[in-house]
Formats: C-alpha cells, sequence, structure tokens
C-alpha cells in the first residue's frame, strides 16, 4: 500500500502559498490534503483490484474530480473529491487528463517505488462522469479537536447519505485523517508580530493522546453497511498522522493510535474491503 506515505510525503512539503506568500504544509483553504488521500486510495485500489485494473484498460471506467451528486430522494446535492465512474456514453472515447496528470498538478509526492507502480498500471483517464461506481471523500483534523467534531460528523454522514441517495449500487469511500501532534502552528490565525515586524502563525498546543482519540470515537460513530438496502459507508479508514505544520516533515503514526492491521478503520483493511466490494458489486460494466 502506498496511499498512507504518499499522504505525509506530501504534507511534508510545504507547497501552499497564502495570499500573504507565506507557505504552509497544510492549509484549512486548500484542498490538497484531500486530492492527496483520495489519489493515494484511487492508486492502491487500482494495485489491489484486478476487475478495476480491466475496467480502466478496457475504456469502461474513468475518475471525475469534485463531482456533484444529487440526491435523488432528497434532492440535496454535495461535491465529492473523487469518483470512479462510467464516462457518459459520448465521452468514451475522449482522453483528457490521467492519475498520473493528477499527480503532477496536484504536487502529490511518490517515492520511486510508488512512481514506477503507477507506470505499470493502465492509464486511467478524467471523464464527464456518467454512472457513480465509488466516491471517495477525505477529512482531516488537524487542530481544534474537540469543536471540530461535530463538522467533521456531519459533514461525512451526508457524504454517504447522498450517494446512496443517488444509487443504492454505489459504493461509498470514506478517508479520515487524524493529526495526533502536539503542537499546531494554526495559517488561519496567523498574523503580523507588533515586536518584529514579520508574520506569525500562533502554536495551538493538544492535549494527546485524548484530542485525537475523541475524533477517533467520533468517526467511529459514523454508520456502516453490509448490504445495498442500508444506509452508512461501505468502507471507512482512519489515517493517524504527527504534523506540527512548521515545516517538519510529517509522520504516520503508529498503532495505538493507529488502528492496527485487521481493524476495520486500518487503511489497508479499507482498500482491501472496497477492492472485493468493487471486484464482487461491477464485475462486468
Amino acid at each position: 500500500m502506498f496511499g498512507e506515505q504518499i499522504l505525509v510525503d506530501t504534507l511534508s512539503q510545504p507547497a501552499i502559498t497564502d495570499k500573504h506568500g507565506d507557505r504552509w504544509q497544510y492549509h484549512p483553504r486548500s484542498d490538497r490534503h484531500s486530492k492527496a488521500s483520495c489519489l493515494g486510495m484511487l492508486f492502491d485500489l487500482m494495485v489491489s483490484c484486478a476487475v478495476l485494473r480491466d475496467h480502466v484498460a478496457d475504456g469502461k471506467v474513468a475518475f471525475g474530480i469534485n463531482h456533484e451528486i444529487v440526491d435523488f430522494k432528497q434532492n440535496r446535492k454535495k461535491n465529492l473529491d473523487l469518483v470512479i465512474c462510467t464516462p457518459r456514453a459520448s465521452n468514451r472515447k475522449t482522453k483528457s487528463r490521467t492519475l498520473a496528470d493528477l499527480v503532477s498538478h496536484y504536487g502529490i509526492t511518490l517515492s520511486v517505488d510508488a512512481q514506477t507502480s503507477l507506470a505499470a498500471l493502465p492509464v486511467m483517464h478524467e471523464a464527464p462522469v456518467g454512472d457513480v461506481l465509488v466516491a471517495l471523500e477525505a477529512k482531516a483534523c488537524m487542530t481544534a479537536h474537540i469543536k471540530a467534531q461535530p463538522r467533521l460528523y456531519d459533514e461525512l454522514n451526508s457524504s454517504h447519505l447522498t450517494v446512496h441517495g443517488s444509487s443504492s449500487e454505489a459504493l461509498a469511500a470514506g478517508l479520515v485523517v487524524i493529526n495526533y501532534s502536539e503542537t499546531f502552528a494554526s495559517p488561519g490565525r496567523a498574523g503580523y508580530c507588533p515586536r518584529c515586524g514579520h508574520r506569525v502563525a500562533p502554536v495551538n498546543p493538544h492535549k494527546q493522546p485524548n484530542d485525537g482519540e475523541g475524533v477517533r470515537d467520533k468517526v467511529m460513530q459514523l454508520p456502516r453497511r453490509t448490504k445495498a438496502d442500508e444506509d452508512g459507508f461501505d468502507a471507512l479508514a482512519i489515517v493517524a498522522i504527527d504534523c506540527n505544520n512548521d515545516g517538519s516533515p510529517v509522520a504516520l503514526m503508529p498503532s495505538p493510535p493507529a488502528p492496527p492491521p485487521g481493524d476495520i478503520f486500518n487503511y489497508a483493511q479499507c482498500v482491501s474491503r472496497l477492492s472485493s466490494l468493487f471486484a464482487s458489486r461491477f464485475p462486468r460494466r
């Protein structure tokens, strides 16, 4: 699996420039972290699922970015980070951006092994969305953990409800990044220091592991489903990281606090489950 390492390697690079010219590893107004999470999971799903690779090679399956999906039942709308889909009939042969193009576009950092593995996969193209087969939604809680819990839960819960309100056959997958760092430089509160005249970001202290575990417990309350006529996520992963947002390298946390191998919220377990569900639900397109 490459996705988790892709995420922390990407976040380790201060590649987000705000309106003041300050550079950040993470910024709440940027979706770079969610794109790195979703592209990493799509990459791992391609590696893990032979059925998906066959569909991609045949041009029957593509991906969509920031796709607006409409819940047929409630008529609510939501933009999804990334979807695996069938291209619209009139666009099946249209060539557009590829998965590799998006890696470059969003500044995603790949190891040499990951680059080699990506090059060996069938080329997956972006296309106008026909039927949504898999919807990927990624969220991150980096600081202010207690305050963030209600919003995080509501946004994730509305994701699977909207996906399955549009199509009960579609698979809804979620990935939640939880920051377990002791401190975090908050870009949203950066300002000029009256003493030195330079811009500085206040450092938020965290009470770890309690802050991270509170978010983890809230995410674990999200509904999950095992049948197409139920509500809930089909697959859900929690990724625990250590990110101070001060230019220092970002690292994956060991387990605990990260879900251990075999746990239903473990990243590799999530990808494996999603791969099996895709192969059984969409064997032919």
